[in-house]
């Protein structure tokens, strides 16, 4: 048995029952949280000194593309509907070698690590078999737990996208599934499904239904953008053919522009949504889903999506979606002719969003998500002490408003130490890194981008 102990940290559990505790302990055995509380007694335990440090559950991010990470800083001026459908989908990922979505999915874990997300759901597009095995390889190699979840094949986006009646290849995936991730504690399934918005009745629901066959999530791209009607057919549409097919393990990444009724029929049925707030406000998807999944009872989670456009840092999203959804609330007030005396979401709100609540979506809240005994060791540690987090009167709000990844000292997954004094511990950080930046260049070179 390996026995571990965060000791007089600042703890913030996100469980309701055990609540936020000052100068408490953590107790880990064999990568499992047992014991959290005061002047815990742990003989020959490994001592992880958390004076005047935060601890909390690692960050959940519930929707990213982790293999566009070495072909970063490209995206930053593109719209969904034109540069990135013709760059990215139409062109760049169809160029992936295997090994491109190795290192891409490799240095993008990395980053999530080091960014203080213990979680992901890499949405993949793998072009064959091989680059899922290797997409696979990434995740495990780089310590992250995470929701692999195999898309549409990114080399041709005339046979996947639009009004496509071709189906994701059953044999596949199930046998990247069996191969690959079914024996691994660290790794879920999902599949990317593509929905109405992207395909025909028939294969939406035989997709849907594939996912239910292999007990996988089902995460789609819907509602995001406005679709022409030479696209969508008869215009708006909702869930279309998914409507009474909806349950809880159904996630939808963005939603921006579906009916309040629509977001409440979905919430009602268990659906998670996953806001991505800074990319869906650059590109054009619409206005965050959050308001809506709000007032149909839901919590929206929170999620990076494109990181050859932005940072994989999940402090940022919390941030930005936090106040983006507190400006259209005070707004609405305002034009009401009345005073702005209080805000509509909470720093605690965002943070739950970020944590709990994503694991929640996932499908893994009984694992993670929260400092409970039981569930599996995924934590941070903040520095409370640096000179821009000090003093830290509300752990929740530094956290929230004041921190960012230099601030997050030490990273736990399954127990196991990924960042210790600031720097990631995996040795492959360094060894990869020219390949890393080398595959970067070539997929632009080839794609013929300049910049």
């Amino acid at each position: 048995m390996t026995r571990t102990i965060v000791q007089n940290g600042d703890l913030i559990t996100m469980d309701p029952e055990i609540g936020d505790l000052a100068e408490a302990d953590v107790l880990i055995e064999d990568g499992e949280i047992v014991e959290v509380g005061h002047g815990l007694d742990a003989p020959g335990a490994e001592v992880i000194d958390a004076e005047g440090q935060i601890v909390l559950p690692g960050f959940v991010d519930s929707h990213i593309h982790l293999a566009q990470t070495q072909v970063r800083g490209i995206a930053g001026d593109w719209s969904l509907m034109g540069e990135y459908f013709e760059h990215m989908l139409g062109n760049i990922t169809g160029l992936y070698e295997p090994e491109d979505m190795y290192l891409g999915g490799l240095f993008g874990a990395f980053e999530k690590l080091y960014t203080g997300t213990t979680t992901a759901l890499d949405w993949s597009y793998p072009n064959t078999p091989e680059h899922g095995a290797r997409a696979i390889d990434a995740l495990k190699n780089a310590g992250l737990r995470a929701v692999y979840t195999y898309g549409p094949p990114g080399d041709d986006a005339a046979t996947w996208w639009y009004e496509s009646d071709v189906r994701l290849p059953a044999d596949t995936v199930r046998g990247l599934y069996e191969e690959h991730v079914q024996d691994d504690d660290l790794l879920s399934f999902a599949l990317g499904l593509r929905g109405p918005d992207f395909c025909t009745e028939g294969t939406a629901k035989a997709d849907l239904e594939l996912a239910r066959e292999l007990d996988a999530l089902a995460t789609i791209h819907m509602g995001a953008a406005l679709w022409p009607s030479s696209v969508y057919g008869e215009g708006y549409q909702g869930f279309g053919c998914l409507h009474d097919l909806l349950g809880p393990d159904v996630n939808v990444a963005h939603g921006n522009h579906f009916a309040q009724e629509d977001v409440d029929h979905a919430v009602e049925q268990g659906v998670s949504f996953s806001v991505t707030p800074e990319v869906e406000m650059q590109m054009g998807h619409g206005i965050p889903a959050t308001g809506k999944v709000l007032k149909a009872g839901g919590r929206p989670t929170w999620g990076v999506d494109v990181c050859s456009d932005i940072s994989g840092d999940m402090t940022s999203q919390m941030r930005i979606g936090l106040q983006v959804q507190r400006m259209f609330d005070n707004q609405a007030i305002l034009e009401g002719d009345e005073e702005v005396t209080g805000v509509s979401i909470t720093a605690r709100d965002t943070l739950e969003m970020a944590t709990i609540e994503g694991a929640k979506a996932l499908g893994l809240a009984d694992q993670i998500g929260s400092l409970t005994p039981g569930k599996r060791a995924d934590l941070i540690l903040v520095d409370a002490t640096n000179f821009m987090t000090a003093p830290s009167h509300s752990p929740v709000e530094t956290v929230v408003f004041q921190a960012d990844p230099s601030h997050i000292t030490t990273v736990l997954v399954d127990g196991e130490v990924r960042k210790r004094d600031g720097e990631l511990t995996n040795s492959k950080v360094r060894e990869e890194f020219d390949r890393f930046v080398e595959s970067g260049n070539q997929l632009v070179d080839k794609a013929g981008l300049e910049f």
